[in-house]
This record gives structure tokens, C-alpha cells and sequence, in this order.
């Protein structure tokens, strides 16, 4: 196809940068480019536009506290997601250090998940936390394995791939009962639904810029005041000794506008994205056999939904849907490439011949219901075609 439009239906992997985030942005490259540590006016007066921006970011989050100086302490800018959620995992088992024991769910990104492989090798006793055949959490077996020896509970708020909503708010108040960290790892959360640190139990939780339309190579870790920690990144006194490196200034600074911007367009989220949601999940459903809705439908992400379609492979149908200009995910990004279906799949027991076609989509506030519609006319005859190939092959 020439000229085809572009339809990106993938914003769980990342997201396009506002405008308003990049205009943001833009002076702190060329102009205002002074080190924020310099003692000079120059750069230093830079160091007050990063306080801004953590602020900005502060109130999506609700983290209120502040210090003596009015200054908000609780959020760290680091890197990215893995970065946050690295450092809060492996800062708990030092400030714990008489504690090994990490739990966290079956369901974890890798950024968690493999970091909990990891420790294995190392000879950490890791816990992984089971899921239903719809993503849920067993909570029970959660409770089963917890004891005074844990040092972090990691579970996250949202999965990637399901758009699951998980309780984190009693699994932290159960980590504290046996005297865990909790931390949760919030990426594909912020800025979807609400969150309120000030009235939350949650010790440490993990954000990442560009799953809200701040760009790549920023992040941010909440980390709750009184809480003990251990920096992972050693070197200079930035972030308040708590990260060493010299801010990546423009990027925080689009992290926060972005923070500001995802506050305005919470209740778009929850209203119309995920309205459109609901049509393409509906759309597809009806006009495609054999085609199944994973996931907690009444306990979900308002953008997300993962699809499968049965007896075809998933990256077949994303080159295919490409073709028509459609980009979406065979769930996370991070395991694309990959023809084995998703550990996450995997632990909710969803049969092979059903996983092998799983497609997620996932929406943002710059979706249209004409993007919608095209889909849902394109896509029963890119499926009916896969499997009659897929049938030829087979006989």
C-alpha cells in the first residue's frame, strides 16, 4: 500500500510526545543547556525548573510531603521504568539486609520479573504470586507465602499486556503486617487512573515518561518518606544523593508538563479512549470467530485490551496488519520478537493455540473513531486470511 495512513494502536510499548511536551522541552537544549550543579547563575538556575517538574509530577501522583525548604522530597528522576523499579528491589534487599525473600507476581513485567531471575541465581529465595485463567491475583496464595523473613513485596498496579488493575493497596498493607517494602511497578498506571500517595501505604513505586507522552530515557521512582533506602547509581550529590548524575534536564522537564497533561486528560481516559476501546474490542469480537477477550474485562486499564485470535501466529498477523498501516503489540514489547507466547499468557494458562495469536491494543487521547472503524473493517478479512494459509500449511 502507498500513502497509507498511520494507525498506532501500540501506546502500552510507548506513546508519541505531546506537542506541549516538546515545546517544553525545546529551550533546555539549545539555550538554557547549563549544568542545574553549576554554582553560576547560568546553570544553576536551572535546578529550579527541575523542582518545578517534580512538583508537576508530585501532584499526579499525590505525593504532597514536602520538606522545610516547601520542597517536594519524594519522587526521584531516574532514567526509565527498569531503572525505578531496579533500584527499589535492589535498594530493599540492602537496606534489609538481614532479609532475602522477594515476592513478587507471576505477571510481572520484565523489568521486575527478570530482575527476579536474576536474584535467583544469586541465591535469592523469590516468590512468584499465581494468577487466574483472567490475570487475577490469588490473593490467598499471596498471604500463604509472605513472612518475616521478606524483605520486598513487588506487585504491579496494571499489566502491560492485560491491562489488569491489581490490588496494590492491600497487598502493601499485608507486606507491612509482616514488616515488607512494597513497591509497584506503575508505569502503564500513571496518568491512566488515579493515584493518591499521600493516603497510600505503598513505599516505592516506579513511573516512566514515555507511556505518557514525555519522551524516552526518563522515568521517576516515588519513594515515601521515612522509608530507608540505598542509592543503586553512586557518584555526584544530584536527586539529593539519592541518584548520581547530572540531570537529563530537558527530559524531566518533559516529564513534568506531561504529568500536567495527564492530569487534564484523566476523565478522557475513563470516558472516551475508553469508549473506543470498547468499540474496537466489541467490533472484533463480533465480526471474527474464534477470537477471545483476555483479561479481568471488569478490572482493566480504560486503553487496554488483548485479543486473541485462534490459530494463527501473532507476529504473522502484526506483519500483516502493518501492511494496512496498523501498529500494535503481540503484548509486551519487550518479549516482540519472540514466538513463544508471554510468560504472562503462560501463567494465566491460556492454551497455545489461542496464546500463539494474541494481539494487544492500547489506545491514548490521540486515537479517533475513524482509526476505530478502519480496524474493525480491515481486520476479519487480514485473520480470514491468515488461516486459510495457516489451514493450506497444516494439510
Amino acid at each position: 500500500m502507498t500513502d497509507k495512513k498511520l494507525i498506532y494502536l501500540d501506546n502500552n510499548a510507548t506513546t508519541a510526545v505531546a506537542p506541549e511536551v516538546f515545546e517544553a522541552m525545546r529551550p533546555y537544549f539549545c539555550e538554557q543547556y547549563g549544568n542545574p550543579g553549576s554554582i553560576h547563575a547560568f546553570g544553576g538556575s536551572i535546578m529550579s525548573k527541575i523542582e518545578h517538574a517534580r512538583a508537576q509530577v508530585s501532584a499526579l501522583i499525590g505525593a504532597t510531603r514536602k520538606d522545610r525548604h516547601d520542597k517536594f522530597t519524594e519522587v526521584i528522576f531516574t532514567s526509565c521504568g527498569t531503572e525505578s523499579d531496579n533500584t527499589a528491589i535492589n535498594s530493599a534487599l540492602q537496606v534489609c539486609h538481614k532479609k532475602k525473600k522477594v515476592i513478587m507476581s507471576a505477571v510481572e513485567h520484565p523489568a521486575v520479573f527478570s530482575l527476579g531471575k536474576d536474584l535467583e541465581k544469586r541465591g535469592y529465595p523469590v516468590s512468584y504470586v499465581p494468577v487466574d485463567s483472567h490475570g487475577a491475583l490469588d490473593m490467598e496464595r499471596y498471604e500463604e507465602m509472605i513472612d518475616t523473613e521478606t524483605a520486598i513485596v513487588s506487585i504491579m498496579w496494571a499489566n502491560n499486556e492485560t491491562g489488569n488493575i491489581y490490588p496494590v493497596e492491600k497487598c502493601a498493607e499485608i507486606a507491612h503486617r509482616y514488616g515488607a517494602l512494597f513497591h509497584t511497578d506503575a508505569v502503564q498506571t500513571i496518568g491512566k487512573i488515579p493515584c493518591n500517595m499521600a493516603d497510600s501505604q505503598i513505599d516505592m513505586l516506579s513511573l516512566s515518561g514515555h507511556k505518557l507522552h514525555a519522551p524516552k530515557g526518563v522515568g521517576a521512582l516515588y519513594l515515601r518518606r521515612g522509608v530507608r533506602f540505598r542509592p543503586v547509581q553512586i557518584g555526584g550529590h544530584q536527586e539529593r544523593g539519592r541518584r548520581a548524575g547530572t540531570e537529563n534536564v530537558a527530559s524531566i522537564i518533559g516529564l513534568g508538563k506531561a504529568a500536567e497533561l495527564a492530569m487534564r486528560s484523566m476523565e478522557e481516559k475513563n470516558t472516551r479512549i475508553k469508549a473506543l476501546r470498547d468499540r474496537l474490542e466489541r467490533g472484533l469480537c463480533e465480526n471474527i470467530p474464534k477470537t477471545k477477550v483476555f483479561g479481568d474485562i471488569k478490572n482493566r486499564l480504560p486503553n487496554t485490551t488483548l485479543i486473541g485470535f485462534e490459530s494463527i501466529e501473532g507476529e504473522s498477523i502484526l506483519m500483516m496488519m502493518d501492511c494496512f498501516g496498523i501498529c500494535a503489540s503481540s503484548g509486551s514489547a519487550c518479549t516482540t520478537g519472540s514466538l513463544e507466547p508471554s510468560h504472562v499468557l503462560r501463567a494465566m494458562g491460556i492454551p497455545d493455540a489461542i496464546a500463539h495469536g494474541a494481539i494487544r491494543f492500547s489506545l491514548s487521547v490521540y486515537n479517533t473513531q475513524e482509526e476505530i472503524d478502519f480496524v474493525i473493517k480491515e481486520m476479519p478479512a487480514i485473520i480470514a486470511h491468515l488461516r486459510k494459509i495457516s489451514e493450506g500449511i497444516e494439510h
